[in-house]
């Protein structure tokens, strides 16, 4: 399952969100959620890109300079 979390924890989870937003605001929340997830998933992308971006561009100095 997810890290550290079994299918118990994760029913018990699911129960207390249906009672606190109860079952018409869940596809509402979960679209929410889907939507942080994919940008999280884009701006850890968008990072990784920019850091080996830098390491190729000081390899390339090095480079120019010996």
């Amino acid at each position: 399952m997810i890290d550290g979390l079994g299918t118990s924890e994760l029913l018990l989870i699911l129960a207390v969100i249906l009672l606190l937003f109860g079952p018409k605001k869940l596809p509402e929340l979960a679209r929410a959620i889907g939507e942080a997830v994919g940008e999280y998933r884009r701006a850890q992308r968008r990072v990784e890109w920019e850091l080996e971006a830098e390491e190729r561009r000081k390899e390339k100095e090095k480079r120019d300079e010996d």
